[in-house]
């Protein structure tokens, strides 16, 4: 008979922290913080939900019609207001949607990876409205010409 106690000789994973990339973000479990202890500090989780979820996909649909909107309205001679849009249309004239679609698509997958913390969940909500808004005043410019 072993008189030893039970020994655990594996490290203990919860001494440091899971990394935002890890290989549970595609095959985790963990979907919302159990303890209550930490539900005060920032911390990752393996699946999001499906509001963050449509809250994205509402985002990239927006920009995608505000890209093919601008577009309308450069051809109905109307001009870009936004300065950087603007640039990024002379250096690459038709085709500035893939980089304004690349640029939007990394920035909402950071914002998805950091949308436990309160700022971010704001951000996310005001960044739809505001697109919402600029997809609305697009529509109106485009039934006004």
């Amino acid at each position: 008979m072993n008189k030893e106690p039970d020994k655990r000789t594996l490290r203990d994973r919860r001494r440091q922290p899971t990394p935002a990339l890890s290989r549970y973000t595609l095959f985790g479990r963990r979907s919302s913080i159990r303890r209550k202890s930490d539900q005060h500090v920032s911390v990752y989780v393996d699946r999001y939900s499906s509001r963050l979820f449509f809250l994205l996909i509402v985002i990239m649909g927006l920009n995608v019609l505000d890209a093919l909107f601008t577009m309308m309205i450069l051809d109905l001679k109307g001009w870009e207001a936004n300065p950087v849009v603007r640039s990024v249309m002379i250096l690459y004239g038709t085709k500035f949607w893939i980089w304004k679609f690349s640029i939007v698509s990394f920035c909402l997958v950071l914002l998805c990876l950091h949308s436990r913390l309160k700022l971010v969940r704001g951000a996310i909500l005001a960044i739809s409205c505001v697109y919402f808004m600029v997809v609305a005043y697009q529509i109106f410019l485009i039934l006004r010409i």
